[in-house]
Formats: structure tokens, C-alpha cells, sequence
């Protein structure tokens, strides 16, 4: 371990952290110890620093506990309890609260959320779930991080080494499976009754490693040491039934002769910020059911089957579906959707069925208040299957009326769609849902019949919207659609930004929109504030609290009480110290005027220089493009500007240029060839351009391996600049853009995804807004975008695009970015040409406003304080308010140490 800091160098400014009581440190100190030696089975003699780790998340893990048993008791002890009732106003259709207030809820709020207006359960059911590491987050949330890192400091530790040996809980490939994360922080922080339900995948998304400057996947085993965090709870085992036969009888429909693999399930609490809520993500890990009892022998596995079962727990469920915005079609994807969907679906009717905690026996046996008491939210289509397994439960085995049964399904599930881009919608073929789920296939024919006959009762003779509107898609091989079955099935469809939204109203579902305009609603994502501030740069955290108190913490919006210090010298210089440096333009020149060694910049910078022993100038702009690489997200553009600046650099290498150091970080789907030569292409700019001793420290390019949540905890407070350059109306919303917004970087971004809302917040002039509108984008495709347009009237693109062509970058390999070039000038569906000579003159202006330190600390602190909107917190109010019927509380329940009354 590293040695500790000395007690001059632990003294700090006030801190949103506060002191930490004697008694508090103490009592960690003993639990660690008592872990350590009980837990752990070491003593200090032979412990190694994971011991170490394993120790101290133990001792969280206890302060959570009691909490966590008590919030699941308050929960079961108010379901009978009624919530004030929502009520529509005849004459303005606005939804109202019911304390005569006639306080505005939402303007547009489905009805069907005035209906349910009762006291209900959130069920939040995603594939994926990207939460990093556990530790700092829980500490921060419980308020122990300053008990804990004094009670380290004391048994001669250091708290920032033992965070790092902690692996990230990667079940997630990107902005999706975050998203469900920081919605879960903000549902146990509003006190919310809700659970977040997944897959344990054995192995997460995979660890990038760069090898001769080509991504190299390697397994992501981020158990192999256990979860301290996770209980497994084998008594709520469920069996999952696939294949088999349907045989419709006088009694019913019967679905027989199935293969069964079980579902266990394992829980993480995940604590609100300091309310003494502790919530559930139960994710499930499949098993064999060699010692399963079921009461029906004609469903336990054969030898066959079991050799079936077998070699499907050794893929499926073990391994998160490394894809992003691409669907392959792969059977073991759809078992994995169904697995989630089945044992999820038995859990949340047995929580339904029983009426207080801890009990097994079902006294609710009527499924009419379902929807009140249970809301299901479809994070995407991954989860669709929850619409026919829930049908097939209510007629099959509760024996509910079709009708009945639909009416409960459609008000308690919800979809939120993620993209418009038609290779990431799934389709599955008819074929292998008729081979895997033969009940399945004939609820959604059933479900498609009743659809189309109530479309073409609206719209008589219309064969060709049938044909859009149907679940079925016809053709060489007929397909279900999945985003069409969710809208169907559910009462209340989002997009999760304004422009994206709009895009699926006119565009992706324009007719269903026709048919039901009521069912679609908008709702721009959100970051928790206390991982990706408080966690992750309390620096800037503290200088905040200075100003303006806590209460942005749980309620970001109070960040508008830094607008009027924009003008305030001293706030300007505490929030430039944060990032590190403070820059000065004198002569042309850039003046470096560093400070504490643990501000972000610096402290960055030395991590950088450690792993790619690369020399970085601190004083640089750090401009930042982190995100899956993918050709909509324009990696390419970026690049086509670095070699710009080489150039300009090389042309003319005594002229003073504002010095960059460039960072690209982010994984490329295995199968996903153009992504893959994206990362090759980076990492050989960066080998001409770092060694090109004409360039110095003036541009420097660095790929950042294996981007993850960690990692973006250490890259975000550091940037200066934010790369959002995503083509107009192909981004639907973007979560990293709100991290650095939030964190301090300017944005240089086209008008697309929350990029829209966040200028509209801060003011167009406080973001590097360039490039095509929606609108123009479509102009280009109908007109027909030729991209040697572009190549023939812009020198400095010709020149860029010519070396890439022969091989500047690749001399060993001439030939080797021949398809990436090839995408470029012949079949580019993101238009990057058309966008260069723009982001070029948007660059620019960039480094001039750069040189000027005090005019871009102002914008920086005009993002911050414009930033609130971006809170999930205010994105999970709206869904509980505007979807799911349920008002957000801020009732504490008492801590464990605390009677209940």
C-alpha cells in the first residue's frame, strides 16, 4: 500500500463530507477489524490489500442491512394505503393533485395516470445495468466516506487504493444499461418503491485491451474474487420453461412437455441519499434443475434436455450480449430475454399475491387492481416479452378474460424506446419463436389479429398501413417486431429527449402515433448528481456548497443560485483551481499557473502519463470523445480534425497554436468491423502525432483503453472540452453529454439528442453548436449526399482523407484504412464531410475563447448552474408522476439504531 498522507496533507477546505464524529470512526474501525479476522479469516500479518477492500465493504455493507430490511417492511406496511387520488380537470385536461391546490402535476399526462392513483410498485426491468463500483457510491449515499477514510487513515490505509481494487459491475455496454443505474440511485433517493430487475451475468462487458493498436476483447470475470455486495436468495428460486408443445383443452391452453432451467436470484441493495432507503436490483442466475421438485412430472428434464440445459448455462446466461444499437437475431439472446421476463413476471405476482413482509401465502387472488399496484417499465425492447408472458399468465393460469387480461396488461407495462436507428429495433423470426416459445408466438398473433381489426376499422380498405402497423412482419422470412409490440401493449411510450421523441411521434411511429397520440410522451434522461458530482469530483462539489448549501444534491435545479456569481472573481478562480490550471493569453503564449497536486487536471494527466508514457502538458485543453464507437457517434470527424491541426502544426511549426491533448475512449461491438478499424485508425493518428518531435507537447492523441464507469469518474472532472458530434437526429438522447455539462467541460456538439436541451438551457451561445439540423439532413438525403463534393472543394479534408488513403498512418500497411475510406466517400450514411468544413470553424473558436481563461471559466460556471434539468431525479419524478401514477416522497424512514414510531 502507498503511504499515507501526512496530517498537512489531509487538510481540507469545508466539505460537503463534513467531520466525522469520534464514536462513528471507532465503530468502523472495530467492524473492519472484525471482518477482517470473522469474514476474511486474515490478520494483518497475512491480509493483502484486496483482504483490505473486502474488509471495509463488509463494514458498509453492515450499515446498509438494517436499512435495506426496514425499507422492504415500510414498503409491504403502507401497500393497503391509498395515495392522495390524481384527478383530471374536465376543463383543461391538466393532471391535478388532490389537495384542491389545483397545483399542476404534468401537462401532458396520460389519463390513465389519474386512474392510478394509488400506492403502487415500480418494476424496472432492463438486460442491462452498468454500475461500476459499489463502494464510494454506498458511502457517499450513507454519508460515511469521511468515517471511513479517518478510520482508514488510522490503521495506516489509504481509502483511494482500497476503492480502486474494487472491479466495476459492468452489465451494461453503455448509455442504456447507465441510465437504468443512475434511475435506480434517484428511485431509492425519492423514496420510491421500486425494484431493478436483470441478469447476473457471470461475465460483464468484455475488457478491451489495444494490441498493436487493435481492440482485443478479453473476458470481463468480475466475480472471480465474489461480490461482497450481493445475497443470493435460493428460496426464491423459479423455474423458466422453454420449447415444448401448446395443447388447447375445454379446461384451457396448456403448454407441455417443457425444458426448465431455474432462475436464482440475487439482490444488491441500492441506498437513496441519506433517507435511510435502501432499494433492490435482483438480478437472476441461471441453474440446472437437477434437484428441482416440481409438482407437474411431466416438465422435469430429461437426459437430452438436460444436455440441452447444460450447454445453454455454460453460454447464455453467463455473458452480457456485447452489442450496442445492432441486433443480430442470436437464439441465445431471445433465451436470455425470456429468462429475465419469466422469473421476473412470477416474482412480481407473487409480491402482489402476499400482503405483508416475509409472507408466502397469496391473499390477493384478484387481478383487478394489478395496475395500481405494479408498474412495469421496458427499458427499450430487450424486456418485451413481458407483454405475452403476462398475457399468457393471466388467461392461462389465472384463467382471466382475454379481454380482462389485455386492459391489465396495456395499464401496467410501459416502453421507453432508445433509438431511431432501424439495425438496433429486433426482430425475431417467426421460426425460432415457434421452436423456443409456441404459446408466446400464438398470444402475439392473437394480439396483432385484434390490432389490425381495430385499425382497419378506423381506416377501411388501408392494406398498406395494416402492413406498417402489423407485429408480423411479412416476407422472405416472416419476423415479429418487438418496438411494435411494446407500443401495442403498453399505455405509455417515451423517447428519452425532446427532438428524439418528436423523431418517434412523426417518424418511427407515426402511425401508431395517428392512432393513440395520447400514449406518447417525452422523457429527456438524467444523471444521478451524486455519482457524477459528489463522487466524482468533490472538489468542484465543495466549491458549490461554499456558495449555495447542500440541497442540490436532491434537488440539482438549486444549481441556478450560481448564475449570478458569473461574474464573481473569486468563484471564477476556485472553480478553474478545481480543474487544475489556470491559463493566461499573454503574447500569444499560454502561461501555466499550476496548483494542489490532487486537482483533476494534474492529477489526470499523471495517470496518463503513467499508462501510455506519454508526455502530457497539463496546461493543454483536454478534449474529451468517450462513447461506444460507433459510425453515428463520428469518431471519424474527430480524427479528420486532429489531422487538420497536425497539418496546420507542420505547415507552419512556428506559429502558436493552443495547445490539445486529445482522448478517445470507447469499445467497439467484437462483430462490428467498421468500429474496430475506427479504434485502429486512432491509435495510429496517435502514433505519428505523439512521436513527431515538429508537434512537441502542442497535440497529443491518446485512445483511452478500456473506457468503463471507473474510468469515466476520472476523465470527466478532467475535461475541458465535450465531444457530441453525433449526426443531427441519430443520438437519442446522451447521458455523457450531462456528465461533463454538469462537470465543468463546454460542450462542442450538433443539435442533436439532450444536446438540443441543454443549449436551450444555457444559452446557444454557452455551447460550440455546429453543423446540420435535422431538417438538413433530410434535405441531403432527398437531394443525395455526395460525399466528393466535399472532397473535391475542401483542401484540408482532401489532404486529410489522402493520407488515410496511402497509408500516411499506416506505412507498414498502405492498404490497411482502404474500407474506412472507402465508407467515407461511397456509401456514408452519417454525412461526415458534410459536417467538416463546420466543426473545423466551430473548432476554432474553441481555441480562441480558450485562450481567454476568465471569459471560459464564466461559460463553464453558466453550464453548471443551467445544468439542473439534467438530474434523473427529474427524470424518474416525471415517469412517477406521469406514467406510473405514483407521487415521490421525502419521508426518512428511521435508521436501524431508531424505533420505527
Amino acid at each position: 500500500m502507498a503511504k499515507p498522507l501526512t496530517d498537512s496533507e489531509r487538510q481540507k477546505q469545508i466539505s460537503v463530507r463534513g467531520i466525522a464524529g469520534l464514536g462513528d470512526v471507532a465503530e468502523v474501525r472495530k467492524s473492519f477489524n472484525r471482518h477482517l479476522h470473522f469474514t476474511l479469516v486474515k490478520d494483518r500479518n497475512v491480509a493483502t490489500p484486496r483482504d483490505y477492500f473486502f474488509a471495509l465493504a463488509h463494514t458498509v455493507r453492515d450499515h446498509l442491512v438494517g436499512r435495506w430490511i426496514r425499507t422492504q417492511q415500510h414498503y409491504y406496511e403502507r401497500d393497503p394505503k391509498q395515495l392522495p387520488q390524481q384527478q383530471i380537470t374536465p376543463q383543461t385536461g391538466k393532471l391535478f393533485s388532490a389537495d384542491q391546490k389545483k397545483t399542476p402535476v404534468s401537462e401532458h399526462a396520460p389519463l390513465a395516470s389519474a386512474l392510478t392513483g394509488y400506492e403502487g410498485r415500480i418494476y424496472y426491468l432492463s438486460l442491462e445495468f452498468y454500475m461500476g463500483r459499489t463502494l464510494q457510491n454506498t458511502m457517499v449515499n450513507l454519508g460515511l466516506q469521511t468515517a471511513c477514510d479517518e478510520a482508514t487513515y488510522q490503521l495506516g490505509l489509504d481509502l483511494e487504493e482500497l476503492e480502486e481494487i474494487e472491479e466495476d459491475a459492468g452489465l451494461g455496454n453503455g448509455g442504456l444499461g447507465r441510465l437504468a443505474a443512475c434511475f435506480l440511485d434517484s428511485m431509492a433517493t425519492l423514496g420510491l418503491a421500486a425494484y431493478g430487475y436483470g441478469i447476473r451475468y457471470e461475465f460483464g462487458i468484455f475488457n478491451q485491451k489495444i494490441v498493436n493498436g487493435w481492440q482485443v476483447e478479453e473476458a470481463d470475470d468480475w466475480l472471480r474474487y465474489g461480490n461482497p455486495w450481493e445475497k443470493a436468495r435460493p428460496e426464491y428460486m423459479l423455474p423458466v420453461h422453454f420449447y415444448g408443445r401448446v395443447e388447447h383443452t375445454p379446461d384451457g391452453v396448456l403448454w407441455l412437455d417443457t425444458q426448465v432451467v431455474l432462475a436464482m436470484p440475487y439482490d444488491t441493495p441500492v441506498p437513496g441519499y441519506k433517507n435511510n432507503t435502501v432499494n433492490t436490483m435482483r438480478l437472476w442466475s441461471a441453474k440446472a434443475p437437477n434437484d428441482f421438485k416440481l409438482k407437474d412430472s411431466s416438465t422435469l428434464a430429461t437426459t437430452s434436455k438436460l444436455s440441452w440445459i447444460g450447454t445453454w448455462l455454460r453460454t447464455s446466461p453467463r455473458v452480457l450480449y456485447p452489442n450496442d444499437n445492432f441486433f443480430e437475431g442470436k437464439e441465445l439472446r431471445l433465451k436470455q430475454e425470456y429468462f429475465v421476463v419469466a422469473a421476473t413476471l412470477q416474482d412480481i405476482i407473487r409480491r402482489f399475491k402476499s400482503s405483508r413482509f416475509g409472507c408466502r401465502d397469496p391473499v390477493r387472488t384478484c387481478f383487478e387492481t394489478f395496475p395500481d399496484k405494479v408498474a412495469i417499465q421496458l427499458n427499450d425492447t430487450h424486456p418485451a416479452l413481458s407483454i405475452p408472458e403476462l398475457m399468457r399468465i393471466l388467461v392461462d393460469v389465472e384463467k382471466v378474460d382475454w379481454d380482462k387480461a389485455w386492459e391489465i396488461t396495456k395499464k401496467t407495462c410501459a416502453y421507453t424506446n432508445h433509438t431511431v436507428l432501424p439495425e438496433a429495433l429486433e426482430r425475431w423470426p417467426v421460426s425460432m419463436f415457434e421452436k423456443l416459445l409456441p404459446r408466446h408466438l400464438e398470444i402475439i398473433y392473437a394480439i396483432n389479429q385484434r390490432h389490425l381489426d381495430h385499425v382497419a376499422a378506423l381506416f377501411p380498405g388501408d392494406v398498406d398501413r395494416l402492413r406498417r402497423m402489423s407485429v408480423i412482419e411479412e416476407g422472405d422470412s416472416k419476423r415479429i417486431n418487438m418496438a411494435h409490440l411494446c407500443v401495442i401493449g403498453s399505455h405509455a411510450v417515451n423517447g428519452v429527449a425532446r427532438i428524439h421523441s418528436e423523431i418517434v411521434k412523426q417518424s418511427v411511429f407515426k402511425d401508431f402515433y395517428e392512432l393513440e397520440p395520447e400514449k406518447f410522451q417525452n422523457k429527456t434522461n438524467g444523471i444521478t448528481p451524486r455519482r457524477w458530482l459528489l463522487l466524482c469530483n468533490p472538489g468542484l462539489a465543495d466549491v458549490i456548497v461554499e456558495r449555495i448549501g447542500e440541497g442540490f444534491l436532491t434537488d440539482l435545479s438549486q444549481l441556478k443560485k450560481l448564475l449570478p456569481l458569473v461574474d464573481d472573481e473569486a468563484f471564477i478562480r476556485d472553480v478553474a483551481k478545481v480543474k487544475q490550471v489556470t491559463l493566461v493569453a499573454t503574447c500569444g503564449f499560454v502561461l501555466l499557473a499550476l496548483h494542489s497536486c490532487r486537482e483533476n487536471k494534474l492529477k489526470f494527466s499523471a495517470q496518463l502519463e503513467k499508462e501510455y508514457k506519454v508526455k502530457i502538458n497539463p496546461a493543454s485543453m483536454f478534449d474529451v470523445h468517450v462513447k461506444r464507437i460507433h459510425e453515428y457517434k463520428r469518431q471519424l470527424l474527430n480524427c479528420l480534425h486532429i489531422i487538420t491541426l497536425y497539418n496546420r502544426i507542420k505547415k507552419d511549426p512556428a506559429k502558436a497554436f493552443v495547445p490539445r491533448t486529445v482522448m478517445i475512449g470507447g469499445k467497439a461491438a467484437p462483430g462490428y468491423h467498421m468500429a474496430k478499424m475506427i479504434i485502429k485508425l486512432v491509435t495510429s493518428i496517435g502514433d505519428v502525432v505523439n512521436h513527431d518531435p515538429v508537434v512537441g507537447d502542442r497535440l497529443r492523441v491518446i485512445f483511452l483503453e478500456n473506457y468503463r464507469v471507473s474510468l469515466a469518474e476520472k476523465v470527466i472532472p478532467a475535461a475541458d472540452l465535450s465531444q457530441q458530434i453525433s449526426t443531427a437526429g441519430t443520438e437519442a438522447s446522451g447521458t455523457g453529454n450531462m456528465k461533463f455539462m454538469l462537470n465543468g467541460a463546454l460542450t462542442i456538439g450538433t443539435m442533436d439528442g439532450a444536446n438540443v436541451e441543454m443549449a436551450e438551457e444555457a444559452g446557444q451561445e454557452n455551447l460550440f453548436i455546429f453543423g446540420m439540423r435535422v431538417e438538413d439532413v433530410e434535405a441531403l438525403d432527398q437531394k443525395g449526399y455526395n460525399a466528393r463534393e466535399f472532397y473535391e472543394r475542401l483542401p484540408e479534408l482532401r489532404q486529410a482523407v489522402d493520407q488515410i488513403s496511402s497509408g500516411f498512418f499506416s506505412p507498414k500497411d498502405p492498404d490497411c484504412f482502404k474500407d474506412v475510406v472507402n465508407m467515407l466517400m461511397y456509401h456514408d450514411r452519417f454525412k461526415v464531410f458534410a459536417d467538416y468544413e463546420a466543426y473545423i470553424q466551430c473548432q476554432a473558436q474553441v481555441d480562441r475563447l480558450y485562450q481567454n481563461s476568465k471569459e471560459w471559466t464564466k461559460k463553464v460556471i453558466r453550464n453548471i448552474a443551467c445544468s439542473g434539468k439534467f438530474s434523473s431525479d427529474r427524470t424518474i419524478t416525471e415517469y412517477a408522476r406521469e406514467i406510473w401514477g405514483v407521487e415521490p416522497s421525502d419521508l426518512q424512514i428511521p435508521p436501524p439504531n431508531l424505533p420505527k414510531d
